[in-house]
């Protein structure tokens, strides 16, 4: 794909990565251990939307990794909010999974010719393949973290492979949505550039963004 990137992309990345690590504290909001039933599945779609506008705000691999790594704070935020340990099942498995959607996502656009995602169904074609792969990373997160992957109840099948097909289903919809989403920022940042208020998103909207983000899931958790 095109790897060219806006001028500064540095604010907007920071803010989806906030808005996406609220999302996923609220998403989570009832967990305590494994992701129920399909909630995981349903994450994974959602992670696919936030990487994939931050992949079109950037256009390099290193601001989808930013964005992984400031919703990875937030997860250890939440961790610390419920006196759990950063390897406990809730936490270190979800920022696990981050890091092999943010590959995936990364891997797939790396190789794919550009004039393949211009049209929605390339971009939701991505985004099947996309949660297919990561899905299947996802069990070798006991190597990462000494947590095996949860089971569906009754079997020793992994809950992420045994609801493949709602991570694929809702990956198809999400990443065009990421897609949109993404133009639609940058064509935002483009018009503050022209009247020369990027400096401000960066240095007032991007920082307050992230610790208003980080006050909602406090007030979430202890409320």
């Amino acid at each position: 794909m095109d790897n060219s990137n806006p001028k500064s992309y540095l604010g907007l990345i920071i803010v989806l990565g906030s808005v996406w690590g609220l999302f996923e504290a609220g998403l989570g909001m009832g967990l305590r251990s494994c992701a129920a039933f399909v909630s995981g599945s349903i994450m994974t779609g959602v992670a696919l939307f936030f990487l994939t506008a931050g992949w079109v705000v950037s256009r390099k691999a290193s601001g989808v990794l930013l964005m992984v790594i400031i919703a990875s704070v937030f997860k250890m935020f939440d961790a610390l909010l419920l006196s759990l340990p950063i390897k406990h099942g809730a936490i270190g498995n979800p920022i696990f999974a981050f890091f092999m959607e943010a590959a995936a996502l990364i891997l797939l656009v790396s190789i794919v010719r550009d004039k393949l995602v211009r049209k929605s169904a390339g971009q939701a074609l991505l985004g099947g393949v996309a949660a297919t792969l990561a899905v299947n990373l996802f069990p070798l997160v006991k190597y990462a973290t000494g947590i095996p992957a949860c089971v569906a109840a009754g079997t020793g099948y992994p809950l992420s492979l045994y609801y493949i097909y709602v991570a694929v289903l809702v990956s198809c919809a999400t990443v065009p949505l990421g897609f949109l989403a993404g133009a639609s920022i940058e064509s935002f940042a483009a018009r503050l550039r022209q009247s020369r208020a990027q400096g401000s998103l960066e240095l007032i909207l991007s920082p307050a963004a992230f610790i208003l983000c980080l006050v909602i899931v406090a007030v979430l958790r202890l409320a």
